[in-house]
């Protein structure tokens, strides 16, 4: 039986390929009704306006997360990780996301995400 951890690693690994390959119909089905994402420039996007930047290809290349480290609470999960990827410049970047996550029912879905970059 896969444990409470390992669904989250696999749903983090889903999350970070999906922002890579801009794959909306991955979000829609892993983020909350009520997902909010704080993106590196300050704006705060609901789930609406994340899945339309989603759509957009990015211009990065070879998105990786580093260091996961997951806090599952009871109901309620953290994810914090770092990030290294290629700019469209072709320099290395790096930044940290911390991912929120609740079971809702017998999944987990994401309801909140915050990403830096350095």
């Amino acid at each position: 039986m896969r444990t409470d951890l390992d669904i989250l690693l696999e749903l983090n690994r889903d999350y970070i390929r999906s922002v890579q390959a801009s794959d909306v119909r991955c979000f829609d089905e892993i983020l909350a009704d009520d997902f909010l994402c704080s993106t590196p420039d300050g704006s705060l996007l609901d789930r609406k306006d994340f899945l339309k930047q989603t759509a957009v290809p990015v211009k990065i290349s070879n998105l990786q997360a580093h260091d996961v480290n997951v806090r599952v609470m009871g109901d309620i999960a953290i994810i914090h990780a770092r990030t290294t990827y290629i700019g469209p410049d072709g320099r290395m970047g790096a930044g940290r996301y911390t991912d929120v996550w609740a079971r809702r029912g017998a999944r987990w879905l994401a309801v909140s995400a915050h990403v830096t970059r350095c």
